[in-house]
């Protein structure tokens, strides 16, 4: 099972996108600070998740994420939740 997974930091009001085979693990690796880019976050929060059975439909679901289309999605579902 791969999950692309969204999180968000509201110091620097930025969305993350990624995938996965262990999302708790990811996680705590982005709160500790092993992640280059997420390194500067202060206050990560997981918002949203996807599940799928295999890498190659996870990897097209994160580059769609990544896309401007996709980037208004995680948006609308950011205001949803109730982080921002």
């Amino acid at each position: 099972m791969i999950i692309v997974y969204s999180i968000y930091d509201k110091f620097y009001k930025e969305i993350y996108v990624g995938l996965t085979n262990d999302i708790e693990r990811r996680i705590k690796e982005h709160k500790r600070g092993q992640t280059q880019y997420t390194r500067k976050f202060k206050n990560i929060k997981l918002f949203y998740k996807e599940e799928f059975e295999d890498y190659k439909t996870a990897r097209k679901r994160e580059k769609y994420f990544k896309s401007g289309c996709g980037k208004e999605f995680l948006k609308e579902k950011l205001k949803n939740a109730g982080v921002v």
